[in-house]
């Protein structure tokens, strides 16, 4: 599977958390770290390192823009009102919510159909391997760089990428 290189994610529709569409075009011009997020899972205390990210660089041109999947041992069971609320009441998220999506198989969204062609430091391109799997994508519209499940938030290598988009 190789990366779309012509067709960028920011254009794909996808529902917003609190409802309405999420208007991803928005964020053209600035740099988005996509991350499949998850209520109940054991790297769920990375909400605290993608929020710190936001708040860094927000003023930058940059935003996480988290996306709720509950295909890994149903870890995200919960309504987009629970989510909202848990990720809000304890983790202090303000970055952009999208509506809960499958990432991975005949039901994935567009959004990662554009996004799991991009391979990782690794080689690993393809379905997504478990939640909090981060893909940046660039000033340009385009993924820059794909980090696995178990890269912390802030690791020297996310913060690299993002530092060299919005320099």
């Amino acid at each position: 599977m190789t990366a779309d290189t012509n067709a960028s994610p920011l254009d794909v529709e996808i529902g917003a958390l609190k409802g309405g569409p999420a208007n991803l075009s928005q964020y053209a011009g600035k740099a988005v770290l996509v991350v499949n997020v998850a209520s109940k899972c054991g790297l769920t205390p990375q909400y605290t390192g993608l929020e710190k990210l936001q708040e860094q660089y927000a003023e930058r041109g940059f935003t996480v823009l988290g996306v709720p999947c509950n295909q890994f041992l149903g870890q995200e069971p919960g309504s987009a009102e629970e989510i909202a609320e848990f990720c809000s009441a304890t983790y202090g998220v303000t970055f952009p919510m999208t509506e809960k999506v499958e990432v991975n198989g005949e039901g994935r969204h567009a959004l990662y159909e554009r996004l799991v062609g991009f391979a990782d430091a690794e080689g690993h391109s393809g379905d997504i391997r478990w939640n909090f799997e981060k893909f940046l994508i660039g000033r340009d519209g385009g993924v820059v760089a794909r980090f696995s499940p178990q890269t912390e938030p802030e690791a020297d290598e996310i913060v690299a990428a993002i530092e060299g988009q919005l320099a």
